[in-house]
């Protein structure tokens, strides 16, 4: 989330004031702030108070995405408790809540400076491929689904199997399964592991766009899709991007493979709640998945958008979905994230 520093304050719009107030938090006569870019499932203003500027965010109906996607605005309340349970797990990986406002659907955090804290995804558009940010993106990661995992009493405040299925599962595996028939039966597979597999708190949007790099440590925005799931989904999700970049900037290539190694090994490395085996055996069956889900799901990446871009995250992830499919439980049940990595590393190497 950006803002624009060249744009003039804009009166606040109402359901934002009226939010702010109700939520005891002041404002200046007249209420200004801008809008900030970026977001798809959110209005999203950096707005300037007396204690010094804050974000807030409302929650929108429907999608801003070429598709029909729509989702339950009271997503937020679950991000807000998202925020509070991930900062107990690890302080400072969170922008600071400042309020919820259930009936009108808005959040405050605090807002944090580009300067201090840049967004990873712009580091990575620019060739900036930090290893020890990988492995610490990984580290806190793990640190959230370990505490959560270890207070099962968690679940009971997040009731949100059917806004993470409509934001998540749906749109991206699902409706990538009526664009590839025949691997549909492993794509709805995957969907219905995911679904039984409830044993942490899961982020939902783990992506370069929703971490910042802090001086100490990421902090992570954006859990709309908080949820009471499995925790495969948040690593599979992030290391997915990770492999999407690739073709993004070619030329640090090696390094994106790097922080892809480094991040899944930190995180693998604090998994106590469950055999690591167990769990990277569903990231490394999931991730095809959504490799394909992202050009051919109702939220493709915006920085592939030509067929030849396109062609090889086909070619690799339906390779790897119909070895699945063929292969069933015993093959998922013995995947390694190493065979995804090598597999993607032979699709994109130059011949």
């Amino acid at each position: 989330m950006m803002r624009p520093m060249d744009e003039p304050l804009q009166p606040l719009p109402g359901e934002f004031v009226l939010a702010l107030r109700e939520l005891g938090l002041g404002l200046p006569d007249p209420p200004m702030g801008r809008p900030l870019t970026g977001g798809v499932s959110s209005d999203i203003w950096w707005i300037r108070t007396p204690q010094g500027p804050v974000c807030a965010k409302r929650a929108l109906a429907k999608l801003r995405v070429a598709a029909d996607w729509r989702a339950p605005i009271e997503r937020n309340q679950y991000e807000a408790r998202w925020m509070q349970v991930a900062a107990d797990a690890a302080p400072g990986c969170t922008a600071g809540l400042l309020g919820q406002h259930p009936q009108r659907g808005v959040l405050v955090m605090r807002y944090l400076e580009p300067h201090d804290h840049p967004l990873w995804k712009q580091q990575l558009r620019d060739g900036q491929v930090n290893v020890d940010t990988a492995r610490a993106v990984g580290r806190t990661l793990v640190r959230i689904h370990a505490f959560a995992a270890a207070r099962p009493a968690l679940a009971a405040s997040f009731p949100t199997d059917a806004i993470f299925f409509d934001i998540r599962l749906e749109p991206y595996l699902l409706a990538t399964a009526e664009r590839h028939a025949d691997l549909a039966p492993v794509l709805r597979a995957l969907v219905a592991r995911t679904q039984g597999n409830q044993r942490s708190l899961v982020h939902g949007d783990v992506s370069p766009k929703n971490i910042l790099v802090g001086k100490s440590g990421p902090v992570l925005l954006d859990a709309e899709c908080a949820w009471w799931g499995d925790p495969a989904f948040d690593l599979a999700f992030c290391l997915n991007h990770l492999l999407l970049k690739c073709l993004w900037v070619p030329p640090v290539r090696d390094a994106l493979l790097a922080a892809f190694d480094a991040l899944a090994q930190a995180y693998l490395q604090g998994v106590d709640w469950e055999p690591r085996d167990a769990l990277e055996a569903r990231v490394a069956t999931l991730l095809p998945g959504l490799l394909l889900a992202r050009v051919d799901g109702k939220s493709p990446v915006e920085y592939l958008v030509t067929e030849a871009e396109r062609a090889p995250v086909r070619r690799c992830a339906r390779a790897l979905l119909a070895a699945q499919q063929a292969g069933g439980d015993t093959w998922a049940s013995s995947a390694r994230l190493s065979a995804v990595r090598a597999a993607w590393h032979d699709e994109i190497t130059p011949r």
